[in-house]
């Protein structure tokens, strides 16, 4: 049985894996680039240098990073092959996008409520706890929000999904950006509604109940939406 120490270390572990991994996949830490030494990664996220190789090697061995005796650790080059979705450039692209994961994000997390593990569940935990500190902290970390979907993605063990949700990842930040800034102006009220949708969504794919993952999903990225437009939608019917 884990002493609370032991439990405590491999959190903080899970957390800094979390961080590492968005950053590397958001492009952050560029394929072949050398990660900041351990000194420096462990006084930035305030944990100790055991704690971070515990991450480190989560991320060696999952392929993310490689080491060079001596060198350090580099960011090794994705499998994923990138998507040409074309860049937001206007409002109706923002919807569209929306639109578009409506679909694509309701499915996957209905497939996540059936086939998650234990492993991909904690993944898209770690991400909902990130969110949590956030909102106490009264900040939106559209890091950890991108993280917490692209985990759902993962567990409906279903690449496709995943992989064309890291290849708009660029488009969708525009919409979590303009959403965060939208929701901290409401003020506490804003912040703790979105995190009781999250926290519902992960919830239902627990529970394993993928009609209710489904519709949770859906209706969270409905009120994304419309908290930006406003409820009144673009007419994008073509002439």
């Amino acid at each position: 049985m884990k002493t609370e120490r032991t439990k405590r270390r491999t959190t903080l572990a899970d957390r800094v894996y979390h961080l590492l991994y968005s950053r590397i996949i958001n492009g952050d830490y560029p394929t072949n680039q050398k990660l900041p030494p351990e000194m420096t990664l462990a006084a930035e996220f305030d944990v100790s240098r055991p704690v971070l190789r515990t991450a480190l090697e989560r991320l060696r061995h999952e392929g993310m990073i490689y080491s060079r005796q001596g060198a350090g650790s580099y960011v090794r080059a994705h499998s994923t092959m990138p998507v040409g979705y074309p860049r937001v450039e206007t409002l109706a692209d923002i919807q569209r996008c929306y639109e578009f994961r409506l679909n694509l994000e309701a499915e996957a997390c209905a497939l996540a409520a059936e086939r998650r593990n234990a492993t991909m569940l904690s993944e898209i935990e770690n991400s909902l706890d990130l969110l949590r500190d956030a909102t106490e902290s009264q900040q939106h970390r559209e890091d950890a929000d991108f993280a917490f979907h692209v985990g759902i993605a993962k567990a409906s063990n279903n690449h496709y999904f995943e992989a064309s949700l890291r290849a708009l990842r660029e488009q969708i930040n525009v919409g979590m950006t303009l959403h965060g800034n939208a929701i901290i102006t409401e003020g506490p009220s804003g912040l703790n509604e979105v995190l009781e949708e999250h926290k519902g969504i992960f919830d239902a794919i627990g529970q394993r109940e993928p009609e209710k993952a489904r519709a949770l999903m859906r209706a969270h990225l409905e009120h994304s939406r419309d908290r930006l437009f406003g409820g009144g939608l673009l007419d994008l019917r073509m002439k």
